[in-house]
């Protein structure tokens, strides 16, 4: 975790703060620091580490940098907080050495009292009685030192959370057996308890740590990819290792074999190729020649290359790749509010109940008997001190310690940072963990053709020529014309070689094509369709344009005035993967669709080959239209993952349900889309859409486990049938459940569907 914080606690702009907090016990803590940060106005992202107790915080380029308001809302929030100008312990994995040591403390103490009271009755002895409460006040003051600090932090905020529930629960189980110690009331004490407790509940902490740990290892080693330093090259031309922070843009640096590439940068020499696979996910090695891009944190493997720096810090690919999936797992989906709604009045509740049984047992112990016993055929015998003036209170701590609402504040957030983790190291980025959801319940992927299903570099297949006019000025024409525009098919029939001309009056048609004056006479090169429009009779050349269109070949034509010159059959191949990645997605259920600008017999002949049905085909649609068909989708029920380049699909991106951008890395930064796909290909939309239903299966089995444990574990200890010890297990155990059904998505694979 990096961090530039200000120099004084004064408004600021732009740049970065690092924060220490106080408070955090767990993933829950957590999440209410994450909360408390994204109310700051002026406040970007918020990277929280539970680990080092400490928060990362972005501002928003030209806001404030509001650092007072920021340590307020977090003081407000029950989490004490400090400025810091870096890392006081960088990988030193705090919290769960704190928790260590808790049970350093805890474990030999409770292991003892274990063994005296249970192996060696003597429990009712005197002298280890007052050895029990030595040993336990112990555990109960240096132990609980955090559940207490907790606890006071959440009530000077007008909370309360976990910890409160393990306080009171500990010191309800300590303060009697305290009491009967010194009154001499005499009777079973429960030193053993309270300290069992305290010990049980930091060992969860510790195994929630180190599980947590293993949840988010790829944000760790997207972190750790990029080297500390550089060969820059000097004006004489010679190269010095100097740290990365102190590259510049513009300034060149050196590359051997095997490098690890420093920051981002385009190739000025040499030739070589680049494992960009911690990146995008994908495992072919990627050629670099001069004018190629290279990316920080990927490897140069076999050859030398001199690069110019073009970005470096937060602007390069990398930053905004972590940034990217920092976002998703502080981010919170809309189906936590379930969760968090039931965590607020939780723990009030909780209280009355545990109160509410004390006094049952205290006032009518015998019905409670008579209902215990009972129930104790078809459950389990537990032994409870009937007739003791201990039975409220322990009946009090167990209710207080088995209703603690982590499992249930874990229940999405393990799940969300599970599921970006595993996206992201297969080259997905997704933008949070509402897009997540929302992945999850798409029923329909509407695929843009051109560079999405197809390979994006469409070749000149055939020409066609007017017979009364001279080939080689249709062509140079033409070409001089396309030169002017950055279309794909453009660039197909501009060929090297064709002379320069001056063309005036140039206008580009979106979805139409481009047109010009040169010596007076207009020039126009585009789509059949747009040519007729503008008066242009097409018809001379229609026998040539139906044969190429049943080829799955796109017809451009080229009209001087209103005469039609020429066509130009322009065909772009399938991507290798795209009849897989149909198949794969009509596999899970869902429905495909495909909407292009061609013609409809191109589109069919395309959408034939890629496996798509006719009837889900929209074509000579305008790029500005695909928003309206998806709109007819989402009408029709369907809820729709829109599938483009990201670049000049933003507003079908933004209607669909879902927008997967196929996007390169540099482009990240300024993508609007929810879920990225770093590859070239698209064989990840499958993987996304499939990660995204596990991701949600796996957030709605932990709330029903959670609510589950509560519901039934709740009455089961004030009936008496839990200890407060057997309470403290199973709440560990608990959020061990939940956290460890979350790793299970560091594991998932899509299963692909059989070739036949």
């Amino acid at each position: 975790m990096t961090g530039t914080a200000q120099e004084e606690h004064s408004p600021g702009r732009n740049g970065s703060t690092l924060l220490a907090i106080r408070g955090m016990n767990c993933g829950n803590c957590a999440r209410h620091v994450s909360e408390a940060i994204q109310g700051v106005p002026g406040v970007k992202t918020g990277s929280v580490d539970l680990d080092s107790q400490q928060a990362a915080v972005r501002w928003k380029a030209g806001d404030l940098q509001d650092v007072p308001a920021l340590l307020k809302a977090l003081d407000s929030a029950g989490y004490p907080s400090r400025e810091i100008t870096e890392p006081s312990t960088p990988e030193s994995n705090r919290s769960l050495f704190e928790w260590k040591l808790n049970l350093l403390l805890g474990i030999p103490v409770t292991l003892a009292l274990i063994a005296g009271e249970w192996i060696l009755s003597l429990g009712l002895k005197p002298w280890f009685q007052w050895t029990a409460f030595g040993l336990a006040s112990v555990v109960q003051i240096l132990a609980g030192a955090r559940f207490y600090q907790g606890a006071l932090a959440r009530l000077r905020a007008g909370g309360a959370n976990m910890d409160t529930l393990v306080a009171l629960g500990s010191t309800t189980a300590y303060g009697y057996s305290l009491w009967a110690l010194l009154s001499g009331h005499g009777g079973h004490v429960y030193f053993m308890e309270s300290a069992a407790i305290i010990t049980l509940i930091s060992l969860g902490h510790w195994l929630e740590s180190r599980m947590a740990l293993k949840a988010s290892g790829a944000l760790r080693k997207l972190l750790d990819l990029a080297p500390a330093m550089a060969r820059r090259i000097d004006a004489t031309g010679i190269a010095h290792e100097v740290p990365v922070a102190r590259l510049k843009t513009g300034e060149r640096f050196e590359l051997r074999p095997g490098d690890m590439i420093p920051t981002d940068g385009i190739v000025l020499e040499g030739e070589s190729l680049a494992d960009e696979s911690m990146l995008t996910g994908e495992a072919a090695p990627v050629e670099k020649q001069p004018g190629a891009d290279v990316y920080g944190g990927t490897m140069n493997l076999n050859g030398r290359l001199v690069a110019r720096v073009t970005a470096t810090g937060e602007q390069t690919a990398l930053a905004h790749i972590v940034e990217a999936v920092q976002r998703a797992q502080n981010s919170r989906a809309n189906i936590q509010r379930i969760g968090d709604r039931v965590s607020s009045v939780f723990v009030p509740v909780v209280v009355v109940i545990a109160v509410l049984a004390a006094l049952w047992w205290a006032f009518d112990p015998a019905s409670l008997e008579l209902a215990h016993r009972r129930l104790g055929h078809f459950l389990w015998t537990a032994h409870v001190p009937f007739g003791s003036a201990a039975v409220p209170f322990i009946i009090a701590a167990s209710v207080l310690i088995i209703a603690c609402p982590c499992a249930m504040g874990l229940a999405t957030p393990t799940a969300i940072m599970a599921g970006s983790n595993a996206a992201a190291k297969r080259g997905i980025l997704v933008r949070d963990g509402v897009a997540l959801e929302k992945a999850g319940t798409v029923t329909a992927v509407l695929f843009d053709k051109t560079g999405t299903l197809t390979q994006g570099k469409p070749k000149l297949e055939a020409t066609w020529i007017q017979p009364d006019i001279i080939p080689r000025d249709v062509e140079v024409a033409a070409g001089q014309l396309a030169r002017n525009s950055t279309h794909p098919v453009s660039r197909a029939i501009s060929r090297p070689g064709i002379p320069a001309a001056q063309i005036s009056a140039l206008k580009e048609v979106r979805g139409g094509g481009i047109e010009g004056s040169r010596e007076s006479v207009i020039l126009r090169l585009g789509s059949l369709r747009w040519l007729s429009e503008t008066g242009v009779d097409i018809h001379s050349g229609q026998a040539f344009a139906d044969e190429w269109t049943s080829k799955g070949a796109t017809v451009v034509g080229f009209a001087m005035g209103s005469t039609l010159a020429g066509l130009f059959a322009v065909r772009d191949s399938l991507k290798a993967a795209a009849n897989d990645v149909v198949r794969s997605l009509q596999s899970q259920g869902l429905r495909v669709y495909m909407v292009t600008g061609d013609n409809a017999r191109t589109a069919h002949a395309i959408a034939a080959e890629a496996g798509i049905e006719p009837n889900n085909v929209f074509a000579e649609v305008r790029p500005e239209a695909k928003a309206g068909f998806i709109r007819q989708l989402q009408d029709r029920g369907e809820r729709v993952a829109f599938v483009g380049d990201g670049i000049n699909d933003a507003p079908a991106l933004e209607q669909a349900d879902l927008g997967i951008a196929v996007a390169r890395a540099s482009d990240i930064a300024r993508e609007a889309a929810d879920v990225i796909l770093l590859r070239s290909d698209i064989e990840a939309v499958p993987e996304s859409l499939g990660l995204a239903r596990a991701t949600l299966r796996t957030i709605k089995q932990n709330l029903f486990w959670a609510f589950l444990y509560n519901s039934l574990g709740i009455p089961l200890a004030a009936l008496g049938f839990m200890s407060p010890v057997l309470c403290a297990a199973a709440m560990g155990i608990s959020d061990l459940v939940v956290i460890g059904n979350a790793l299970r998505l560091r594991a998932w694979r899509l299963r692909r569907p059989c070739a036949g």
